[in-house]
């Protein structure tokens, strides 16, 4: 064998290369187990445990009528904040992908400046628009209409929540749409579809991967909100994390806060695991198309 003659390595050296990316996510794994397996780990003890071993806090979290309200308004309000976002985001994503690149940027920024705003400023800043003296019923009033009621009730929150998380379902949907030909729209239309045609034959089902990934994120997210449901919202528009905090800080029940958590935790990844099949047939479909 010559000196400049390749050598093939070996099936133990491969196996080590093989490895390598694996040791590679080693800190990024210890760190995801302790920032978060330990402690939801911690909450179903307790739950279990506190004040004595057994499941009586889930007992008295199913037999009150109250917290099975609670529980299916917080679905029903993250239901509404994703609905929302999906008709906000789709048109703005797909003008970020017609659009030059210099407006494209200003766009983008858009999108970016309210992660570098406080959530609190924010939610603070829509009890300024929407209390009843606030500036939309003012310019209501201005305009000979009569004022509506937005603090303080379910469409606050919603109107509330959607802002927060609208950059969630926005850069999902771009992502997808940016790899879209937009030439197969006008190939349908000259082929003698209509433009309303072609959008939903062509264009929609090739974009449904980025709304149903953007649609998973804001859903989860707006599960656990708690400042937003808390300044914009009533009595009326309590959502769980509202609960688990009175449970935990005001009444020290750390088993009933826990008892929240794990069906809320829980009564999500079911409602993921009966949409996954939906979602994928339709991601495979996308695909194909």
């Amino acid at each position: 064998m010559s000196a400049h003659e390749p050598t093939t390595p070996s099936a133990p050296t491969r196996a080590g290369w093989a490895w390598r990316p694996f040791a590679l996510t080693l800190p990024a794994l210890v760190l995801l187990a302790a920032v978060i397996g330990y402690p939801l780990l911690t909450i179903v003890l307790r739950s279990l445990s506190e004040p004595q071993w057994g499941a009586q806090n889930y007992v008295w979290f199913f037999g009150a009528p109250i917290n099975l309200t609670v529980l299916q308004r917080t679905f029903t309000i993250s239901a509404w904040v994703t609905i929302v976002c999906v008709i906000c985001a789709y048109p703005y994503a797909y003008l970020m992908t017609a659009v030059g690149p210099r407006v494209r940027l200003v766009l983008v920024l858009c999108v970016l400046i309210p992660f570098w705003v406080s959530g609190v400023v924010r939610t603070l800043s829509w009890v300024i628009l929407l209390q009843d003296s606030g500036v939309i019923n003012s310019l209501l009033r201005a305009a000979g209409f009569d004022g509506i009621r937005l603090i303080r009730t379910q469409t606050g929150v919603v109107i509330g929540m959607a802002q927060v998380l609208l950059p969630f379902m926005i850069l999902p949907l771009y992502s997808v749409m940016k790899g879209i030909d937009l030439r197969l729209m006008r190939a349908a239309q000259s082929l003698g579809a209509r433009p309303s045609r072609a959008f939903f034959t062509v264009y929609l089902p090739l974009s449904l991967p980025g709304v149903y990934a953007g649609a998973i994120i804001v859903f989860i997210l707006a599960l656990g909100f708690y400042i937003t449901p808390a300044l914009l919202g009533g009595p009326r528009s309590t959502m769980l994390s509202t609960l688990v905090q009175t449970q935990v800080l005001s009444l020290l029940q750390w088993g009933r806060g826990g008892a929240m958590g794990v069906v809320l935790l829980v009564t999500t990844f079911v409602l993921l695991a009966l949409a996954a099949p939906v979602m994928r047939s339709r991601y495979r479909e996308a695909g194909r198309n």
